[in-house]
């Protein structure tokens, strides 16, 4: 099996490491070999939280700058920010929901341009799909539900190894009995907006 390597990177809080969960189950649901490892940050702050999931027969899952396959992105600034983990073949996922840094809060730095930021990401990469994830979150019924709707959106990309009905079981098995209904409608909300605008 090829080997492929995807970043998932997000702000404390937006649920990256629950959507690592779901894929790490649905790769196993599906017998895809995979490795996963997470770097925190200052999640609980508001900081950067960091996914690294590697599909197929590799030893590590330690992913160098210019070897991501797939950056799936929660925050379009944090998305600019993993840029350098990226390559001429790597397709971009990202939210176009900005939340602010700190530094932007406070008036010591200025946000991107999004304009700007997509243009940036998609000089250097194969392709770049973009959207408002917290729009469709909130008309799933759950403004929570971001990270469901960008596994949506990389699902639908066909750019990692599982199937839509092992994610699905996977979001069954890992999520609150409470959210699942509207999560499984975040997923099939990002599915759809990955396929209008791939």
């Amino acid at each position: 099996m090829d080997t492929t390597r995807l970043i998932i990177v997000a702000v404390g809080g937006q649920g990256n490491l629950l959507a690592s969960r779901v894929i790490g189950e649905a790769a196993l649901i599906a017998d895809v070999p995979v490795r996963m490892s997470e770097i925190h940050g200052m999640a609980q702050r508001g900081g950067v939280v960091e996914s690294a999931i590697v599909f197929g027969d590799a030893s590590s899952t330690v992913i160098s700058d210019g070897e991501a396959d797939v950056l799936l992105g929660f925050e379009p600034s944090e998305t600019l920010r993993a840029l350098n983990k990226c390559n001429a073949n790597t397709v971009v996922i990202t939210s176009l929901a900005l939340l602010s840094p700190f530094t932007v809060t406070t008036g010591s730095s200025v946000y991107p341009s999004l304009s700007v930021l997509q243009a940036l990401i998609r000089q250097k990469t194969a392709k770049l799909i973009a959207f408002d994830a917290a729009a469709l979150a909130t008309e799933a019924g759950n403004v929570l539900s971001v990270n469901m709707v960008l596994l949506g959106a990389l699902i639908q990309t066909g750019t990692v190894p599982l199937q839509v009905e092992n994610v699905k079981e996977a979001i069954m098995n890992k999520t609150s009995k409470t959210f699942v209904e509207s999560n499984l409608k975040a997923f099939e909300l990002g599915f759809s907006v990955a396929k209008e605008l791939g």
